[in-house]
């Protein structure tokens, strides 16, 4: 029992602080639940945040004389715990709030929200109360960078680790490379440039002709790349081509890394921006898809017009590839090579860095080198052809790191649907499903397209992907250490 204790102690620690600062953000759907809905509502969002704030307060007594420098493993822990009972401590508004709704649901909702996949059970958004919408939407603007993060930019923890939890959060496969000496200063760097470009779009949108309260749940779901919206038809609902030129414009900006905004703040230049491959890689795949698509389009006669066709491939392509899922149609209607080239952009397009999900593109980038070295030495076998990102080596580890990442990515996709498969779900729907929560990219394909919903699964299957959702946030290789034996060995 003391070997747990010690074990787990200090991890508790740190969550407790965790737990009482998220607390917090129920203040945000009570400001609006005070303003708009009924007084009922008002008790919900004070209940739910006196829950949170109680659950902290009892492990901050529980564990006040476990306190110690975090380890590798205690940072994987730490996030792992934090991404399984935060959405749990999240569902209980959804529950109490929404006639009907069932636990699995409430809680796979919230897990969508806070892993900005944008997957929803819920109909009838139109007629949800305000402050439901706006709490949804608000999880997938703290959840999109990532709540470990703002831990580590606002409480530092005097000394308890910073560093692991930063590199057990932080999406990419090279997580050592620091923007400022100190991890705090990294991460307040970070959110300030989120900050600054959410306040933009929030902005932007309510020009274009959003509501106030639109253009937040907007925003923070633009910002986020996670793509809830409080209409049911999502940006159909305006059809409107200002608001999704708004969008596009916000999707592709918060797709690149933001640490790369911050070097380009730092230095009052965008040298280092545009010199940047995956950046270049990014933009380029965006504008190589949107004219494909617009061809695809075009030739099949989906819209009235050649400047329609435009509108909704570029709006899709950004969309579906930053995995952010917004729609302004049902796209699963247009000749069948469009749906499924939108789904696969989602799984690779985003930069490592961004607040989307998938394989990150300097993953991709690193593979495609790796095959291009592999060829070449099958020709030349004694030349010297190390992989290099820019000017700078890629290290062996980094690289084993991509391969290994690369293995399990398809182990988990094989995996988890032939359990959809085994449940009896359709191929089509099945292997959408799992695509779409691993890469936190939102609507499938099939019974969860965009014009339909997750709400159709059975617990078994929501669960399935609600599991692929937490994985696919943590990028797979934080979870899937937790199963290593060597991990729980002193």
């Amino acid at each position: 029992m003391r070997a747990m204790t010690a074990f787990f102690g200090p991890v508790l620690a740190v969550f407790a602080r965790i737990v009482i600062a998220f607390s917090v953000m129920f203040l945000m759907p009570l400001a609006w639940a005070w303003q708009l809905d009924a007084p009922a509502l008002r008790n919900i969002w004070l209940r739910s945040l006196g829950l949170t704030l109680v659950v902290g307060l009892i492990l901050m007594l529980l564990t006040k004389n476990h306190r110690r420098e975090l380890a590798v493993r205690d940072g994987f822990l730490l996030v792992n715990l934090v991404w399984l009972v935060l959405p749990a401590l999240s569902a209980v508004p959804l529950l109490l709030a929404i006639d009907g709704l069932s636990w699995t649901d409430a809680y796979f909702e919230a897990m969508s929200a806070l892993t900005a996949t944008g997957a929803t059970v819920l109909s009838g958004l139109d007629a949800l109360p305000v402050s439901v919408n706006v709490w949804r939407c608000f999880l997938q603007l703290v959840g999109g960078l990532g709540i470990m993060l703002l831990v580590v930019a606002v409480l530092p923890l005097l000394g308890l680790g910073g560093v692991q939890l930063y590199k057990a959060e932080t999406p990419g496969p090279m997580k050592d490379a620091r923007l400022t000496p100190r991890i705090a200063e990294t991460a307040r760097g970070l959110w300030g440039v989120y900050g600054v470009l959410s306040v933009a779009c929030l902005l932007a949108y309510h020009t274009a002709g959003m509501s106030w309260a639109d253009a937040f749940m907007h925003m923070c779901t633009t910002m986020g790349l996670g793509g809830f919206s409080s209409h049911d038809a999502s940006f159909g609902h305006w059809n409107s081509p200002l608001m999704e030129a708004v969008a596009v414009l916000f999707m592709g900006l918060a797709g690149i890394s933001f640490a790369r905004y911050f070097i380009v703040w730092r230095a009052r230049s965008l040298r280092s921006l545009v010199r940047d491959q995956e950046v270049r890689a990014y933009v380029a795949v965006l504008l190589a898809a949107s004219v494909v698509l617009t061809g695809v389009l075009v030739v099949h006669g989906t819209q009235a017009t050649l400047l329609d066709d435009v509108r909704a491939a570029v709006f899709h392509v950004v969309s579906l590839a930053t995995t952010t899922g917004y729609a302004s149609q049902d796209y699963t209607l247009w000749p069948v090579f469009a749906p499924v080239l939108l789904l696969s952009l989602g799984c690779y397009v985003s930069c490592a860095g961004s607040t989307g999900g998938g394989i990150k593109m300097v993953r991709m980038i690193l593979l495609f080198k790796r095959t291009h070295r592999e060829l070449v030495r099958a020709v030349h076998p004694n030349v010297v052809n190390p992989i290099t990102l820019g000017r700078n080596v890629i290290p062996v580890s980094v690289m084993a790191s991509v391969v290994a990442f690369m293995l399990i990515y398809i182990a988990a996709i094989v995996g988890l649907t032939m359990l959809m498969l085994l449940s009896g779900l359709d191929m089509v729907t099945a292997f959408s499903a799992v695509v779409a929560t691993l890469n936190n990219i939102g609507p499938g394909l099939g019974l969860v397209g965009p014009s339909a919903n997750f709400g159709v699964l059975t617990d078994f299957q929501t669960w399935v992907c609600t599991v692929a959702m937490w994985m696919g946030r943590l990028e797979l290789l934080a979870v899937m250490v937790l199963f290593v034996p060597q991990f729980w060995r002193r």
